[in-house]
């Protein structure tokens, strides 16, 4: 009930009239609840044609990435994460032709360094269509966050509701986005 309300939310937000030119990127399209595309992934949302956003995404669903014409893979997660393996997942990756990318990004001290890169590495067109992985998608949404305030020029209200939807349920992190976005606009 609460994803349905949400996604309600998401919509009426993104349908609102917006003075920037950046309105006419579609919304995000979550899958409903316990919907997931690919075998091995959870959490995945389709945020535009060239992006899928998700939390963890084992090694298995990799080519099932692939198929769906993905080009690189974005690891947000810590190599200590239970559940983790770089090295695993990026040879399955390479193996398979998909560029793998990881900036590890931890979300209980973030970093400006790696927002600052996050955002060169979703900007980059050899990374494109790009998957963004962390462990529930709460990173992920973060950093898309600044992604669409800095870059895409959303407003701060519509820019949180993608990200809500997407995945964003940490105060913390959600501070640390509007703090960087505001850092950036002075």
């Amino acid at each position: 009930m609460t994803h349905a309300l949400l996604i309600v939310a998401l919509l009426f937000a993104i349908s609102a009239p917006q003075t920037s030119p950046a309105t006419s990127s579609p919304s995000p399209t979550p899958l409903p609840s316990g919907a997931t595309p690919i075998e091995g992934v959870r959490n995945y949302t389709k945020v535009d044609a060239t992006i899928g956003c998700a939390g963890a995404t084992e090694v298995k669903a990799l080519p099932g990435i692939a198929k769906l014409g993905y080009k690189a893979v974005l690891n947000l997660r810590e190599e200590t994460e239970a559940g983790v393996s770089i090295g695993e997942s990026r040879a399955a990756a390479e193996a398979i032709g998909l560029r793998y990318l990881h900036l590890p990004f931890k979300s209980s001290a973030p970093d400006v360094k790696a927002a600052d890169e996050f955002l060169k590495l979703v900007a980059d067109p050899a990374n494109q269509p790009l998957f963004i992985h962390c462990g529930s998608g709460n990173r992920v949404a973060a950093l898309w966050l600044i992604k669409r305030m800095v870059i895409d020029k959303w407003t701060e209200e519509r820019s949180l509701a993608e990200a809500k939807a997407i995945g964003l349920s940490s105060e913390a992190l959600q501070k640390f986005a509007l703090d960087y976005v505001a850092s950036r606009q002075s």
